[in-house]
């Protein structure tokens, strides 16, 4: 079931109303505006105003809204774009229906799928882990991580072939607590990451380090052989007592920066929290006048990855995420469709619980107050299932 913005629960007459506009985002066409038109009655004063578009022009940008990711939705494209915590699991457990869904769109309507994740582990380490949460790794034809692309720089800038240890470029890395007994945000030890980078060590003082590395927002870790040095409180309450010393040592000594991970916050696997990640490292860092180069959503070209993965015209592809300013910024900036899923990141700002399709006036403040007035998605569902 469809539904137009500032509907709610009236159902569309027909999809065919919304168009796609040069950069994949809900356009509302003529016909639609006319239809809109025509059943004013229904529409608040406030309502009208917002989503009655001029004819001369216009770029304001609408969606639909609909009851379940369906059959509405799957028909119209070739293959997904499967963004990974808030849509298919939560850090523990796979989220109600999404494997079913996986499924169905893999075996029932032959769809191509694949991973595009804003986690700092490689892009095969993202797919071995998927049996975890009850996915399975056949039904996706690949991954893209901002782990995997920020490993290939790291190689062509620091990287060596070189076996000798002590020629090696060394990095201060910001990671995950690697002596935290089963820790959920761990695909990897550390050691894993660096092999790809090119014989890049870690350093255990700021002052050998030739550049630092935002890979995770828990410890400064030193090495196998040393103690990791604990970055909290800062991944529970974004408190950063004990990062910012470290990063005006790294700015003293002038250390470019390399983010894997460029999340803000991800919500905690009990759904009443969040977590805050390294994205927000970087951009203290940069705040402070480091330089960064940050990879990952939204950064266009990670969405222009999986395109050429999947070999589709991107018109045939829609992107499946949880956050306003990464998914769907990072589809509508690549010309791609999206799907927002409303119960993800935003779910308390918009005041739902898991599945609850969101009040239409509270999810177009949500939109106007979070991103750019051109970014808009192509659907809004209120989780990743049927």
């Amino acid at each position: 079931m469809g539904f137009f913005l500032g509907e709610s629960l009236r159902p569309a007459a027909t999809l065919s109303f919304v168009t796609t506009s040069s950069h994949g985002c809900g356009r509302l066409s003529r016909a639609a505006s006319s239809y809109l038109t025509t059943r004013q009655p229904f529409l608040s004063a406030a309502n009208q105003k917002k989503q009655q578009p001029s004819l001369h022009g216009s770029s304001k940008l609408f969606y639909s809204t609909h009851s379940s990711f369906n059959d509405e939705i799957i028909d119209q494209y070739d293959a997904f774009v499967l963004d990974q915590f808030g849509v298919m699991h939560n850090g523990n457990n796979a989220l109600d229906g999404a494997i079913a869904l996986v499924e169905y769109l893999y075996k029932k309507k032959n769809k191509k799928l694949i991973i595009l994740s804003n986690t700092s582990a490689p892009a095969d380490k993202a797919l071995s882990r998927l049996p975890k949460f009850g996915f399975d790794p056949s039904h996706f034809i690949g991954a893209v991580t901002s782990g995997e692309e920020s490993s290939h720089y790291i190689r062509e800038t620091y990287g060596s072939s070189s076996t000798d240890s002590t020629t090696s470029k060394k990095a201060v890395m910001f990671t995950w607590d690697v002596e935290k007994p089963n820790n959920p945000r761990l695909t990897a030890l550390p050691e894993v990451y660096l092999e790809q980078c090119g014989s890049v060590q870690v350093a255990t003082t700021v002052e050998e380090a030739d550049f630092l590395l935002f890979h995770g927002s828990e410890a400064w870790y030193r090495g196998p052989d040393l103690p990791a040095e604990t970055l909290s409180p800062f991944i529970e309450d974004g408190d950063f007592t004990t990062v910012d010393p470290l990063l005006e040592q790294c700015l003293a000594k002038n250390l470019p920066a390399v983010c894997a991970n460029p999340d803000f916050v991800v919500q905690t696997p009990t759904g009443d929290g969040v977590a805050h990640m390294p994205g927000k490292i970087a951009a203290r860092y940069e705040s402070m006048g480091g330089t960064c180069h940050t990879f990952g959503k939204p950064g266009v070209e990670h969405f222009e990855a999986c395109i050429r993965k999947l070999g589709l015209d991107k018109s045939r592809v829609a992107h499946v995420g949880d956050s306003l300013h990464h998914d769907i910024t990072g589809a509508c900036n690549a010309g791609i469709p999206n799907v927002f899923v409303a119960s993800g990141i935003h779910k308390n700002e918009l005041g739902i619980e898991f599945g609850e399709v969101p009040d239409a006036t509270v999810l177009q403040t949500l939109m106007e107050t979070q991103v750019d007035a051109s970014i808009r998605p192509t659907h809004v569902v209120p989780a990743f299932r049927m």
